[in-house]
This record gives structure tokens, sequence and C-alpha cells, in this order.
């Protein structure tokens, strides 16, 4: 359980735990236009809890997408939460209210850095214990082999084009959407997916013949959207 953390500001408390929770449920639905982030930082500073149930709504699977693109896949979640815990105390240091997706990006990335340095630690203490004492225990659930493999493939991408290909692929987010939320130029979006589209059709051309395959011309193209279909489904609700 991450604890709540609440905020008086201008007379008006937050528990940011129940506001996360009361728009967990409606992620999934279609984002908003952009236009009224503004208006919603403003009330979510006065202790709104719509207006921040509203900007978790919009931003949930772009920082979803983020994370995905650079920490294990059984922490994500987890992680989501964490961030808008972290972004919702700091909203007054937001100076341009309209900006807050490239700003809860950027606080995004840094909690995926956050989590490798806490990661060494824990394991440079784990490795001091005797060896039945840090061992975790073993999942009880089997990720799916084969979307796990791609997922792997699309990590293995340079930074750039992995993230923008997880916002495009498994979160379901157009081109524009993309644009718009993490503040890149639609020119740019357009640039990392064409290219990471590439690299990844080369890395799964490269699985099918290493796995003693002989894929047509176009196994490289169907590869890819069999990927795509395969990561969609293990990333939903």
């Amino acid at each position: 359980m991450i604890p709540g953390v609440g905020i008086s500001q201008a007379g008006s408390t937050v528990d940011s735990r129940l506001a996360i929770g009361d728009c967990r449920a409606v992620t999934t639905a279609p984002a908003p236009e952009p236009a009224g982030d503004s208006s919603l930082v403003l009330a979510a500073r006065e202790g709104d809890r719509a207006a921040f149930g509203g900007l978790y709504a919009r931003y949930a699977r772009m920082v979803h997408g983020i994370l995905l693109a650079r920490v294990p896949a059984s922490d994500v979640d987890d992680l989501v939460q964490d961030v808008f815990l972290r972004a919702l105390p700091r909203l007054r240091d937001l100076r341009d209210a309209a900006r807050f997706g490239p700003w809860i990006a950027a606080i995004t990335r840094n909690r995926a850095n956050d989590y490798y340095r806490q990661t060494r630690a824990v394991a440079a203490v784990t490795e001091s214990l005797p060896e039945d004492e840090a061992e975790l225990p073993a999942s009880n659930t089997a990720p799916d082999a084969e979307a796990a493999a791609i997922l792997t493939f699309v990590r293995s991408l340079p930074e750039t084009y992995r993230e923008t290909l997880i916002l495009r692929l498994v979160e379901g987010m157009t081109g524009p959407e993309i644009a718009v939320r993490t503040g890149l130029t639609p020119g740019s979006v357009r640039v990392n997916l064409h290219r990471g589209m590439q690299q990844l059709r080369e890395k799964l051309n490269q699985a099918s013949l290493g796995s003693g395959l002989a894929p047509d011309s176009s196994s490289g193209r169907n590869s890819a959207a069999e990927g795509k279909s395969l990561l969609r489904r293990r990333n939903e609700p």
C-alpha cells in the first residue's frame, strides 16, 4: 500500500490515495483534448479531487508507457501510482500549467532512474545475506513468453525509439496524441515511430531466422503486427 499524501492548499485538503482510486477505473477512456490541462492543473492545485482525477485519466497511459520502456513490467503499475503521488504535491512548482504533459513525463523518467538506484541498493544488501534469505518468491503467474520476448526486443531499441513505440503499440496512443502529451514535435514522433518500427522488424526477422524459420518478404511486417497484438493483449487490464 502506498501511503497517501495529504496536502492543504487554500483551505482544501486532498488525499491522493482517494484521488487516484477515484479515477483508476476510467484510465482506459479516450483522453479529452489537452486544451483543458491548464484549468485542470489550476483546480487540482486548489484541492479539486475531480480535476486531479481528470489529469490522471488523461495521462496515465503515457506514464505507463514511459515506465514500461524502462523498468520491469511487473513493477510498472505500482510506479504509475507513485508518479502521480509525487506529482500532486509539486503542482505549484509547475510554472506553465499548459505544460503538464511534458512535466509529468520528466517526473516519470526520473522515477524510473530512481527505481534502478534503489534496486542496486537492495541488491547490495541481499548479496550480503545467506542465500536462502536473499531469495525472492517466484511469481505465481507465468507471463506470455512470446509477448515478453517481443517486449524485450522493443526495449532493446534506443531509448527515444522504444518509448515512442511503446506509447503507440502498447498504450494505443496515436502519433498526434503522443506529440501533444509528451511535448515532442509531430515530426519527431513520426521519425521515432518510423525508425523504431524499422529496427523492430529487423530484430524480429533476425529472431525468425535464428529459430530456423524461413520468413518470406513480408515476414518482418507480419511479425511486427503480431507483436503489436500480443503486446496489447498482455497489457490489457
